[in-house]
């Protein structure tokens, strides 16, 4: 799975504070859990959905990189924060809405791991409790292995990023960050990291066997099709 302790350092600059993404979120949350008291966020990250959940909801997360963690610490110090593995997290509190958003569960390279995590949550949902999921799909990972690398320039830095191709329906994410330091010099830093997605059918036929209703949603079209490029889950208890 995916660590982040080099692309961390940046990951605020490059990604923005995720208000408008968290919005689609929180209407997700109000409409299927209306009386939701508390959120957990598996794969918080440096915390931006968290700060904003925080000012409706108590919230925690989990995430495996330290580095995420400790920007995520300072920008919700009332968030409960832990360093764990999203498929094998454990917690002694029930929640009312656990999420994995911004494709974080891709990071899970196993759909045997996908299951388990599926099974994980299930057991940590309070009753008629919700689990909210996005994914990349496999025509996303397909369409970035087949362009070229992207360059996004930031402040006085360049980032690019090369989506290779791996076994077993995965991708590699070469993320290269060159930041300027002094005149024209630039420090290097580098680091691997790799998704992979799977059939939505083998998806919502893994949830099943754990949520009574699944609704499926293409952010960007009226219903879930071949074309579609990022899927969220919205699975009830």
């Amino acid at each position: 799975m995916a660590n982040y302790d080099v692309f961390g350092r940046f990951y605020d600059a490059i990604m923005g504070d995720r208000a408008e993404a968290t919005k689609r979120l929180r209407e997700f949350i109000r409409k299927a859990s209306p009386k939701a008291k508390n959120v957990l966020e598996l794969g918080c990250g440096t915390g931006s959905v968290l700060k904003h959940l925080a000012k409706d909801y108590d919230v925690c997360g989990l995430d495996l990189s330290e580095r995420m963690l400790s920007l995520a610490k300072k920008k919700v110090p009332q968030a409960r924060l832990s360093r764990q593995d999203m498929v094998r997290f454990h917690s002694s509190e029930t929640f009312d809405v656990i999420c994995c958003v911004f494709d974080s569960i891709n990071h899970v390279l196993s759909f045997t791991d996908w299951k388990k995590l599926f099974a994980n949550v299930y057991r940590h949902l309070s009753d008629e409790g919700t689990f909210i999921f996005d994914v990349n799909t496999r025509k996303k990972l397909d369409r970035l292995v087949a362009e070229p690398p992207w360059v996004h320039p930031f402040g006085n830095n360049l980032l690019i990023i090369k989506v290779t191709p791996l076994p077993r329906n995965a991708s590699n994410w070469n993320i290269r960050v060159f930041e300027r330091t002094k005149g024209n010099r630039y420090w290097l830093h580098e680091e691997n990291i790799q998704e992979a997605s799977f059939p939505t059918g083998n998806i919502v036929s893994a949830l099943r066997v754990h949520f009574r209703r699944i609704a499926v949603i293409d952010p960007d079209r009226k219903r879930p099709s071949s074309e579609s490029e990022r899927l969220y889950f919205i699975c009830k208890k």
